[in-house]
């Protein structure tokens, strides 16, 4: 397979991985299915509507039909073989005395200068968000002419990685440790992008501040800014005011299940993972009501194996006690965070929190913007999951920023950008 050829400058040994389960385990998830019971009927989960977040939650019928596609018809086969074409890896990586092992997903160019990028995910999403992208990367260009080494792995604890440690706490400063030992040991230590959404974004911003190896960062979610002295509410455009109000809606409506996670960790992880069907109804609602269009059935369902097959719900839930929690930071307003070198920051109008410009400069220094749904003739703002939902789009922002910003960084590296 092309793509597979490390730079020479790596230190880590990645190991070839083939995503695969045995039979016994699918027949075991169908059979959980079959005997899963349906809630009754009741007038909130008969008149529910997901893409409302005053909408009362899932509507029963698509729980049903859901249910019912995903134990006879939906087939895990194909996902893996989709997964399978594209080179995955597992490699160990210490962390303060304990050993990871972290999978991920690469497209490694024979390009000199290529540009290395890892893409990072959030709850409850996985490196399957990205796997469009990576297809269209691979389709566009071939292993000599690929501007890019893409590097998209499973965060501790999700998919195919290990969970973190049993006998102390970790959090997204954790995984920023472990994302960048493993940029800088497969042979990118003189300079990376790091791109992220959600859990992402926040491990991005880390990486940015904390991490020298980071050069630079693009964001399609920031969360937890408000107004300044400088940009108060009243200098918002009407477009931008009705995306803050999609926040606060958010933050009023939409963030029980965050704050669920944030404070009961241990019961809500137990909870799911005792019922495929729970964990269905769990996720399958965030996917419905946080993306523009919803993914299609089969789409929601990849996510929700790979979940399940891998016991990750569980072992994902970490980092909302940092966010939800009794200490919740979001990394945003605080100065320490303030990003200092380059960033960039893709805009959606139906992203939970649709964060205007202006407010993002306060975090960073932000010299690439890219704003869809805002009224001034773009496209219409697509949600949460950029990358699943729209990958086109989200190909052609990651290539318009690192077009503009790599040259930046490499002037001001004084050439160490350039690999």
């Amino acid at each position: 397979m092309s793509y597979t050829t490390l730079p020479t400058t790596a230190t880590l040994h990645p190991q070839p991985f083939i995503a695969h389960v045995p039979d016994t385990e699918l027949h075991d998830l169908k059979q959980a299915l079959k005997y899963s019971r349906l809630g009754p009927p009741t007038y909130e989960n008969l008149t529910a509507d997901p893409k409302n977040f005053l909408g009362w939650g899932l509507n029963r019928s698509w729980l049903a039909e859901a249910k019912q596609h995903w134990e006879t018809e939906y087939d895990w086969r194909k996902t893996e073989a989709r997964i399978n074409g594209l080179p995955n890896y597992t490699v160990k990586i210490e962390d303060q005395g304990f050993e990871f092992e972290i999978h991920f997903v690469a497209l490694f160019s024979r390009k000199r200068d290529a540009v290395p990028l890892v893409l990072l995910h959030g709850w409850p999403g996985s490196f399957l968000e990205f796997l469009s992208a990576l297809e269209i990367l691979k389709g566009k260009y071939s292993a000599e002419e690929l501007p890019y080494h893409v590097i998209v792995p499973s965060l501790p604890g999700y998919g195919y990685s290990n969970g973190p440690p049993l006998d102390r706490d970790f959090d997204c400063e954790g995984i920023a440790r472990v994302v960048d030992k493993l940029m800088v040991g497969l042979g990118f230590g003189e300079g990376y992008v790091a791109q992220g959404g959600d859990v992402g974004s926040f491990v991005s911003r880390i990486l940015a501040v904390s991490h020298e190896g980071c050069k630079a960062v693009h964001l399609n979610m920031v969360v937890g800014v408000g107004p300044t002295e400088d940009k108060p509410f009243e200098s918002l455009t009407d477009a931008e005011k009705k995306g803050v109000a999609r926040a606060q809606e958010f933050s009023f409506l939409g963030d029980a299940y965050a704050r669920e996670h944030g404070t009961r960790p241990a019961t809500i992880g137990l909870v799911l993972s005792s019922s495929p069907l729970a964990l269905l109804a769990w996720v399958g609602e965030k996917f419905l009501q946080w993306s523009s269009p919803s993914p299609p059935l089969s789409e929601i369902l990849d996510s929700l194996t790979l979940y399940w097959l891998t016991s990750t719900l569980p072992r994902s839930l970490y980092p909302y006690r940092q966010f939800c929690g009794p200490a919740a930071q979001f990394f945003h307003p605080s100065p320490e965070w303030y990003i200092k070198k380059p960033m960039g920051y893709s805009y959606n109008s139906r992203e939970l929190a649709p964060t205007p410009k202006g407010w993002v400069e306060g975090t960073g220094r932000l010299v690439w913007f890219r704003g869809y749904g805002l009224g001034d003739g773009e496209e219409g703002g697509g949600g949460h999951f950029m990358a699943m939902e729209r990958p086109e789009r989200f190909v052609g922002d990651i290539e318009g920023f690192i077009g503009e910003v790599w040259p930046l960084v490499m002037k001001e590296e004084g050439g160490k950008g350039k690999m």
